[in-house]
């Protein structure tokens, strides 16, 4: 506990210090600023709520960190993910690629496989011929560095430091405790904090504060030459646990839905001690930050809204598909900017890359677009017509304003999201035209796919349609999240 307590009023205190330092003069002169090659730093969160931040309209989460790097920046209205899971959602960011293109198409939880999977356990992982953002970028001078949650294969082949990144500190599988594990035979392996490869041992405190105090770990040791720090938290995700001074600050909430504010807080807390690192340390001014998160809200375990999207993660509605998403790169990146086009996480890539000086078209196979030019003015028009999801049987498509969702149960729905961002008017009989057309566009999307590497048991694909018809209708609140059990069946 005191090592809790420490760590919280290290973090408040770097920030308050911060705060009253004045930037550097080199860092305010535009000619030195800008270096040829940016710092980049991604901020990552897990299953947060698409209306769960000040900046999205909450009333009820406390993020004024992000809220300020908001107003920094620029805020993606229409932000979407690969897959409304953790693990495949990942596996496009990193690559850039749609990850059904290499057989990344199920989420890959150990032991929730079917017996026709080829693979699972360790075995599920990133497809090692697939080349990652950190690796791109190593081969342009950045240090690379990954903090937290990994989930791309547990094996030792897939390990971060095998993937491109130079410095990893962080767990390789998909949920684990924010507190310590005492026990050392508790957790299996791929849930014990490791630093660098196979040096496994537990963080003090809270780990969401203890990933931040890392990040401005890296920051300092590194900034004499360009980085690329990847800090892929664990918050929101189950477990529901926080600390009791957070827990204070909700105190008209109850059950989940005040945990899952009070774990909210901490993620803005940890964001602010490392923004606020950036600027004390005279690099605010030349390094590209992006924050966005892996899928939509987890309604049903982590008490998250994605007001005023339908549905929840693991589902192919807007609530599942649809995610928060800010990019600030001051004197490059418009400030206080809605970007209401459709953009995907598998932009970050060649966005990236095109930031370092690099040449994104160069590379065979990419799915993503460079935001830069679309963001600076230099090319018009939308970065992506046309975007594809599947898993199974299920999948969808948005073309322009449509979108087709195709179920396994059901004949499939039209949406026309320009007027109806809620799904809620399916107009598939009224417009058979577009449904044949969009139809026509996803097979021909599906005949360039693999097929899965591995497949989650059926069980799985029933509940997150259940999951779809139970949180149907977009909602500020959902009753009863009081009595949701708090346990991800998945734990992913």
């Amino acid at each position: 506990m005191i090592g809790l307590l420490f760590a919280c009023r290290w973090l408040r205190a770097v920030i308050a210090l911060a705060l009253c330092v004045s930037v550097p003069a080199f860092a305010r002169d535009s000619d030195v600023a800008q270096k040829a090659k940016p710092n980049i730093v991604l901020l990552f969160a897990d299953d947060a709520g698409y209306g769960d931040f000040g900046f999205q309209g909450s009333r009820t989460m406390h993020t004024p960190h992000l809220d300020r790097l908001a107003r920094e920046g620029t805020r993606f209205s229409q932000a979407y993910v690969t897959d409304p899971t953790c693990g495949p959602s990942r596996a496009g960011l990193l690559t850039g690629r749609y990850q059904q293109r290499f057989g990344f198409e199920e989420n890959n939880v150990p032991g929730y496989m079917s017996a026709n999977s080829k693979l699972d356990g360790a075995e599920m992982g990133l497809p090692l011929a697939e080349r990652t953002i950190a690796d791109h970028l190593r081969a342009r001078g950045y240090r690379t560095g990954l903090l937290g949650k990994w989930h791309q294969g547990d094996a030792a082949r897939y390990h971060p430091l095998r993937r491109g990144f130079d410095e990893f500190y962080g767990f390789r599988g998909g949920s684990r405790s924010y507190w310590p594990y005492s026990d050392p035979l508790q957790p299996p392996p791929q849930n014990k904090m490791e630093r660098g490869f196979g040096n496994y041992r537990e963080h003090e405190g809270y780990l969401t504060d203890a990933l931040a105090m890392e990040a401005v770990s890296f920051i300092r040791r590194n900034r004499e030459r360009p980085f690329f720090l990847f800090v892929s938290f664990n918050a929101v995700h189950t477990p529901m646990e926080a600390l009791p001074e957070d827990l204070a600050a909700f105190r008209t909430l109850s059950g989940v839905r005040r945990l899952a504010a009070a774990q909210m807080l901490a993620l803005d807390r940890a964001s602010g001690a490392i923004l606020t690192e950036l600027m004390a340390s005279g690099l605010e001014g030349e390094t590209l930050v992006v924050f966005a998160n892996d899928n939509g809200g987890e309604v049903p375990h982590n008490g998250s809204v994605n007001y005023p999207l339908a549905g929840t993660k693991a589902t192919f509605l807007e609530g599942g598909l649809r995610i928060p998403m800010l990019m600030r790169w001051p004197g490059r990146v418009a400030t206080g900017r809605v970007y209401h086009q459709p953009v995907s996480l598998l932009d970050l890539l060649p966005t990236f890359l095109d930031a370092a000086g690099g040449d994104p078209s160069a590379i065979p196979g990419l799915d993503g677009t460079s935001l830069l030019p679309y963001l600076t003015g230099n090319k018009a028009g939308r970065p992506h017509r046309t975007l594809f999801w599947k898993r199974g049987a299920r999948a969808a498509i948005r073309d322009d304003d449509w979108k087709l969702l195709r179920h396994s149960d059901r004949p499939a729905e039209l949406f026309d999201l320009r007027r109806d961002v809620g799904e809620q008017r399916d107009l598939a009989s009224r417009r058979p035209d577009i449904l044949r057309m969009l139809f026509r566009k996803l097979f021909a999307w599906e005949t360039k796919l693999e097929r899965p590497l591995w497949m989650l048991r059926g069980e799985y694909d029933r509940s997150d349609i259940e999951w779809m018809d139970h949180y149907r209708t977009p909602s500020e609140t959902w009753h009863g999240l009081d009595s949701i059990q708090t346990t991800d069946a998945r734990a992913d």
